[in-house]
Formats: structure tokens, C-alpha cells, sequence
């Protein structure tokens, strides 16, 4: 490996990141990150924080689950790779599949389509979803809805379903045939309705109206976060996908859970399907499936779907979807150790606990400082804090500033996630009450520094 000097003088140079502009990277060379220790990350200088991003919204467990680890090199050394396309298979993935079954049972899921993350796995449930109507002898459902300010991936099909402009004007035209109903976004909505409940009621009005101006016959699913995430963390009211589940079921339209960010424990439940008391029809799921430790992801399909798919006759079923890497037995052999490390910590438990704390932490500097617009969280380990210049015209704050409490708070010990004007927090699941509160002092010596 070479040197600090080295790797500093390359940053960025020769790397285009993810979600950045490459001229911004240049310009601010990103945090070289060169170890993991628990829930702390250390960069190249030694300095150590607290990972309030939690990877990716993935490090569920942090960075020192040993059985993960142990378990990803067992099966290297006993198979590092094979297809599972039709006519192979591994006792790994077989394996895996019965535990997902248990796990999801309460969700109404008992079949799984592994992908290799979680853009596959939009890809993939938004296409079986248009194959279910077909092989039911309905080839006219083929739209798709979805909630603006959601996040599907980058896939095209996901980009199309996607709704939040940044993910998408710079790539169109996408996939036709997509269609967006406002979200249940409290701080800034088309109602200027600020009541959840009554915003539910509306955003579900809109839901029944978009149907009927498309034809109902001509829709093949919704889908939706259980919990908006790259959003900016924007809790529904309860009512809302309970609801969405209500009207789709009435108009034959099959719902996608996305939840490659809220399975696994991070809402307080096993699953934000669930924390809502909702069955989808198709689930997706990746992120904390491994703990971010390989890149692994699958679809989770209700046995009413399933058995449309079963029984076919015509050949039609076979599914023509894959990825070289689905059912990656070394991928199954992480995910059967997280699933198992996951279940017997309990994470969902501390999840919900800590998740009070931090957004009680929060919320305190709404009252503190003028700049915070809006705090949103209160179901797990997922919340935001969305910056403003100005309260009453809710003008979003510039990115210097912005960029100023993210350079503090990582002076101070924390690693947060800026998007736009939010602050996106989603530590690991594992992470004590004594981090959550190097967070908290983290950004309150951020929001001091700028104020």
C-alpha cells in the first residue's frame, strides 16, 4: 500500500464518485477512510469519529462483526463462486433462502430472487410485477406510481420510478409510463397542509385520483419507502401506507415495499412494512443484509404473487431476470451470518431506543438555533435535520454553510451525510447512548460555529 502523501496527492484524480460532482471532488478532496472499529471510522490521519452515516445506511452491525467476517472467509475457502442460474445451485443460498422465509413470514414473504444490491432489486420487483399481470392475462398493466421525493436506485426502470429531480433530469428521457402523487412531507407539501394526519388523507386522495385518470387497468404496482430515506427521512403518518395498501388491493395493484433501507431493524421494527401493520405484495432488501461487508441484495415475493409464477403452464413465468452475481455463496454466507448476529443482538430494540434519544437531541436544537428548519425521525435510527437561511420562507441554506457544520461536526467526532440542505443521520444499530450524544455535541459545536 502506498504512503498518506501518495494517496493524498491522487485523491480524487483519477476516481469519479458516486452522487458528486467530479470538479467538487477536486476541489474538496473526500475523507480517506482506512479503518473501522465498532461503530468509529479513522481517517488517514488518525482522526476518529463516530460513523453517524453508518456506512451507507448498511453497517447495521458496525465494522467489527466477527462472525460476518469469519463466515466470508469459510466460504472463500470452500466456494468462492458459482451461478445459481437454472440447473446449479449452493447449500449456502438454499440456506439463506429458508431464513429469509422465517424472517419475512410476519410481512406475508416466503419466496426470494437474490440480486447483487439494491438498484437490482427495484429492477427486478418492478419487473416481475409487470410479468404477474401477464401471466394473470392483464398485458395492459404495465404503469408504475410512486411518491415524489422517493429514492429506487439508479437502474433506468428505478431512476423512472424515482422522485427527486437530482436522480433524474440529467438522464432524461427515462422509462414512460411512471407516475408520481405527492409525498407525505410535512415541512413542505402543495397542500401547505402541516396536520400529518389530515396530509396522509390527501396524499392518499391524490394516490385514488392518479389512478383514476391513468385507468386502474392499466397500473401494475406502486411502490414506495416505508420510511422516505434519501429523501430526507420523512416519516409517513400511520395512516398512510396502510391506506396505499387499501387502495391498491381494491384496484388490483400490486405494492412494492422498498426497503433496501428500513429492513433489518433500522425503523424499531424488523421491517417499516411492519411497523406500519402493512403486507406488501414484493419486498426489496439489501444494504444490512450483509452489514455492507459484500454486495448482496434480494426481492421477497408474498405467496399470493409466488403462486401465479408456480402454477404457470405456458412457460411465460420463467423469469428473465439475473445477474452473474445473484446468490453469490459468499454473499449467502455473510447475509446467513448478519441475519443470525442480527436476530440474537436483538438490534431493533436499541434501534428504537436510540433512535428516541437522538431525535430528543435533535429536536432540542430546533430551539436552539434558527437555522434548523425541520426535524424529522422518531422511528428508529433514521432522521434529518433540514437547514434553512430563513424560518418563514423556509429558503433553503446555502451549501457553504451547510458544508461548514459537516467540517465541524467532523472535527468534533461525528461523520454526518449532507444532501442538499438536510443533515441525513443513520448510524449503526449497535451504537451506545454514549455515542449518540458525541453525535449530538458533534453537530451542536457544528450549528455554534456557523449561528
Amino acid at each position: 500500500m502506498h504512503d498518506s502523501n501518495f494517496l493524498k496527492e491522487h485523491n480524487a484524480r483519477h476516481l469519479w464518485h458516486p452522487m458528486a460532482h467530479p470538479a467538487d471532488s477536486l476541489a474538496n478532496p473526500p475523507e480517506i477512510v482506512v479503518g473501522g472499529d465498532g461503530v468509529e471510522i479513522t481517517d488517514i490521519d488518525g482522526h476518529r469519529t463516530v460513523d453517524a452515516v453508518g456506512g451507507l445506511w448498511n453497517v447495521n452491525l458496525g465494522y467489527s462483526c466477527a462472525p460476518v467476517k469469519q463466515a466470508i472467509a469459510a466460504q472463500l475457502e470452500k466456494l468462492p463462486y458459482y451461478s445459481i442460474f437454472r440447473g446449479t445451485t449452493n447449500d449456502a443460498v438454499i440456506e439463506l433462502s429458508t431464513m429469509l422465509r422465517d424472517f419475512f413470514e410476519p410481512d406475508g414473504l416466503s419466496r426470494a430472487f437474490f440480486t447483487s444490491g439494491g438498484s437490482d432489486s427495484v429492477e427486478v420487483a418492478l419487473r416481475l410485477a409487470r410479468q404477474y399481470h401477464k401471466l394473470r392475462g392483464e398485458a395492459g398493466r404495465v404503469k408504475f406510481l410512486s411518491l415524489k421525493k422517493g429514492y429506487h436506485g439508479t437502474h433506468t426502470l428505478g431512476a423512472s420510478v424515482n422522485g427527486n429531480a437530482n436522480f433524474r433530469t440529467a438522464y432524461e428521457p427515462l422509462m414512460p409510463g411512471c407516475y408520481h402523487i405527492p409525498a407525505p412531507y410535512t415541512y413542505r407539501n402543495p397542500f401547505n397542509e402541516t396536520d400529518t394526519a389530515k396530509l396522509a388523507q390527501l396524499c392518499l386522495a391524490a394516490l385514488e385520483d392518479e389512478i383514476k385518470f391513468q385507468d386502474p387497468g392499466t397500473i401494475a404496482a406502486f411502490i414506495m419507502e416505508p420510511i422516505l430515506g434519501a429523501g430526507g427521512v420523512i416519516p409517513p403518518h400511520e395512516s398512510f401506507m396502510p391506506g396505499v395498501r387499501e387502495i391498491c388491493s381494491r384496484h388490483g395493484i400490486l405494492l412494492i415495499a422498498d426497503e433496501v433501507i428500513t429492513a433489518f431493524g433500522r425503523t424499531g421494527s424488523w421491517t417499516g412494512s411492519r411497523h406500519w401493520g402493512v403486507r406488501p405484495d414484493l419486498l426489496t432488501c439489501a444494504k444490512a443484509i450483509t452489514n455492507g461487508y459484500f454486495p448482496f441484495g434480494a426481492v421477497m415475493v408474498s405467496d399470493g404473487v409466488a403462486e401465479v409464477f408456480e402454477k404457470d403452464e405456458t412457460g411465460k413465468g420463467a423469469i428473465g431476470s439475473g445477474y452473474t452475481y445473484s446468490g453469490h455463496p459468499v454473499g449467502a454466507a455473510a447475509a446467513i451470518a448478519c441475519l443470525k448476529e442480527t436476530e440474537r443482538l436483538q438490534v431493533k430494540d436499541n434501534a428504537a431506543a436510540r433512535g428516541e434519544q437522538l431525535f430528543k437531541g435533535l429536536t432540542a436544537f430546533k430551539q436552539k438555533y434558527e437555522l434548523v428548519g425541520d426535524v424529522r425521525g422518531g422511528h428508529g435510527l433514521m432522521c434529518a435535520l433540514e437547514l434553512v437561511s430563513d424560518r418563514a420562507s423556509k429558503t433553503p441554506i446555502d451549501k457553504k454553510t451547510i458544508g461548514s457544520v459537516h467540517r465541524t461536526a467532523y472535527e468534533n467526532g461525528a461523520m454526518i451525510r449532507v444532501s442538499g440542505n438536510n443533515i441525513i443521520l443513520s448510524p449503526p444499530l449497535v451504537l451506545t447512548e454514549q455515542h449518540v450524544n458525541t453525535v449530538l455535541n458533534a453537530l451542536d459545536a457544528g450549528f455554534a460555529a456557523v449561528a
